[in-house]
């Protein structure tokens, strides 16, 4: 009798969920304009492209001769790095000139990033299938305390969803912003900005003094907002988090001796700047993105795991002598176990401001320190997304080998124990299962299908052994 009283509420709540939405899609579903898009941004895109395109490299693209291994962060191993371009002399002269003039204009002429002063929010770009999961991670983050303001930067129109733009974010203090309404300020700009890039050029049009970007698939596991106000980035005003891998970058590319040896590569999942004292970085950053697929890509990773936009920001740091903290603490792989070893689904970053500390103190954990480590800050469920409409797959993250539900945070322990456990896990399916309900019906990406929220609500109960409750904005 239990049971068929909670199934029944469960298809009141749905059916109410359903009228409402006759009107909230109605409503939402019609295009309005960007919120605060403004023209500052605009007047900013048609002084910054063209300095842009007046640095084009002037060269061939690197040949690759073979990607480079993916091999994981040693800093005892002092091998150099491979070499696996080719560029001829002239192509790295007129690399290098193209280089210098850029740096020289926005010296010159100084474009002024345009922002509110002494604000600080989250930045993240996401459209289509990720808008559902940035729906989620953002509910996540919320669970923290967090009450920063977010900008959801869509690279166009057709990535515009209103239900989520126009009713789901608003809930959550965030709004969507569609990069081309800047970018077509200047006719066909916007073809040489897609995919990995879209990063940075959200970051430069963001409303915020000082920014955490975070990927759609990432979220804190407590209120971020104590990174802005505690070094390292009072002191450093940027903070990047590490990758797997030892740096890759082609070795005539080094600033400083062999990177290596220094820091691991970086995983732009998140990245926190101020762009009062970093403003110079991320507008070279912008410059190495824009060329980026051609010429800094390959020049930066070699083809290594992960090649895109996440070495630029370090790379413009180091270029133009600016400080900048990335943590030394390991990324930590988290997922479950398998007959065949371990199937990986989650990274963990951890915090830096107790890995400052330690550093500081000369105490690099990364290098055989034996301190306790800080503690896990950021979870990143980078592979497969976690869209419920899709992440039932056959032998995925939550259905094991023989099709039986399975939780996928379960290794390695001690990792999971330090993140939350079983307890992280069962909260962020909560949040899985409220958005799979709340926009079945409403999310464009999701458009004729019908048995999302019931798919999640099977897998919640069979694992977690909960109710479903009633979903509304």
């Amino acid at each position: 009798m239990a049971a068929f009283r909670a199934q029944q509420r469960r298809r009141t709540a749905l059916i109410t969920l359903g009228l409402v939405a006759v009107f909230t899609w109605t409503f939402a579903s019609c295009r309005s304009h960007t919120p605060n898009t403004s023209t500052s941004h605009e007047q900013f895109w048609t002084e910054f492209h063209p300095l842009l395109v007046a640095s084009d490299p002037n060269s061939n693209p690197p040949v690759r001769v073979r990607n480079a291994d993916s091999v994981g962060f040693d800093p005892s191993n002092t091998d150099p790095l491979p070499d696996l371009l080719r560029l001829t002399r002239e192509d790295v002269s007129n690399m290098r000139l193209a280089h210098s003039k850029f740096i020289d204009s926005i010296e010159q002429t100084q474009p002024r990033l345009h922002y509110q002063p002494h604000t600080r929010g989250l930045v993240s770009t996401a459209g289509g299938s990720y808008l559902p999961v940035l729906v989620i991670s953002l509910r996540m983050l919320r669970q923290s305390g967090s009450t920063l303001p977010m900008e959801v930067f869509l690279a166009n129109w057709e990535e515009y969803d209103g239900y989520v733009c126009q009713i789901v974010l608003p809930s959550l203090n965030a709004q969507c912003v569609v990069l081309s309404e800047i970018l077509d300020t200047i006719p066909n700009s916007k073809s040489a900005i897609e995919k990995y890039q879209y990063k940075v050029f959200a970051m430069m049009f963001s409303s915020f003094e000082e920014i955490l970007f975070l990927d759609a698939d990432a979220f804190a596991l407590q209120d971020p907002e104590v990174l802005f106000t505690s070094d390292p980035f009072l002191s450093k005003g940027l903070i990047t988090w590490p990758d797997f891998w030892q740096t890759q970058q082609r070795p005539q590319q080094q600033q400083l001796p062999n990177p290596a040896t220094i820091r691991q590569s970086t995983e732009s999942g998140e990245v926190l700047l101020s762009k009062r004292t970093h403003a110079r970085t991320l507008l070279l950053a912008a410059y190495y993105n824009f060329y980026g697929p051609t010429h800094y890509y390959p020049l930066l990773s070699q083809g290594a795991a992960g090649e895109g936009d996440k070495e630029t920001f370090i790379a413009a740091a180091i270029a133009l002598n600016e400080p900048f903290y990335q943590v030394s603490e390991p990324i930590r792989a988290v997922g479950r176990g398998t007959p065949d070893g371990f199937a990986g689904s989650t990274m963990v970053q951890y915090n830096p401001i107790e890995d400052y500390i330690l550093t500081k103190k000369g105490e690099w954990r990364i290098k055989s320190a034996t301190v306790p480590p800080s503690q896990p800050f950021f979870v990143h469920v980078n592979f497969p997304k976690f869209n419920p409409a899709t992440v039932f797959t056959e032998n995925g993250p939550v259905v094991d080998e023989r099709g039986r539900y399975t939780r996928a945070w379960t290794a390695p322990e001690d990792v999971v124990e330090a993140f939350g456990g079983k307890k992280t896990e069962k909260a962020y399916w909560k949040e899985i299962l409220w958005t799979a309900c709340a926009l079945e019906g409403k999310s464009l990406s999701w458009k004729g299908r019908t048995d999302i929220c019931s798919k999640t609500a099977d897998y919640w109960s069979s694992i977690f052994g909960g109710e479903q409750e009633e979903h509304s904005i």
